[in-house]
């Protein structure tokens, strides 16, 4: 069970991606999960693909428009739901939620503002900050309880 896991992990995206990276390695091992990966990822990436070909001026048609702006605000009010969830979810410990918090304010800034910033730099910049505190905090102790 764990290889499955691993195998249909692999790939990213949604449960149907998954299922078909294990269900193409249980039939054909690494090529069928390969083909039956690439058959679910091609289709959508083509119609995509074409799309950007024929409709150059697409997002000036003013309906088009709109709806990217209707999808922008979807994606905020998602991504503070996200957060209020995980916030209630998180340990009482105000350094967690000190971040989380701040890393929620990033997010809808840039999503409200439009802000040119890479994906990667921002888990570049948390990487540098988690890292930044589990040094100064030190390791925690395994056997239950933080470090003293």
């Amino acid at each position: 069970m764990m290889n499955i896991t691993v195998i249909a992990e692999s790939t990213p995206g949604p449960i149907a991606i998954n299922c078909a990276t294990f269900t193409g390695y249980k039939k054909a091992g690494f090529a069928g999960s390969l083909a039956a990966t690439l058959g679910m990822i091609v289709p959508s990436f083509v119609v995509i693909f074409l799309i950007s070909m024929f409709l150059d001026n697409f997002l000036e048609l003013t309906v088009i428009a709109n709806g990217f702006k209707g999808i922008k605000i979807a994606v905020g009010i998602l991504i503070l739901d996200a957060a209020i969830i995980m916030i209630r979810k998180m340990h009482k410990k105000i350094l967690p939620r000190v971040i989380m918090v701040c890393a929620a304010v990033i997010m809808l800034c840039i999503n409200i503002f439009a802000w040119n910033i890479s994906s990667i730099s921002l888990m570049l910049i948390a990487a540098v900050v988690s890292l930044t505190i589990f040094a100064l905090n030190g390791a925690p102790d395994m056997k239950g309880g933080a470090k003293k």
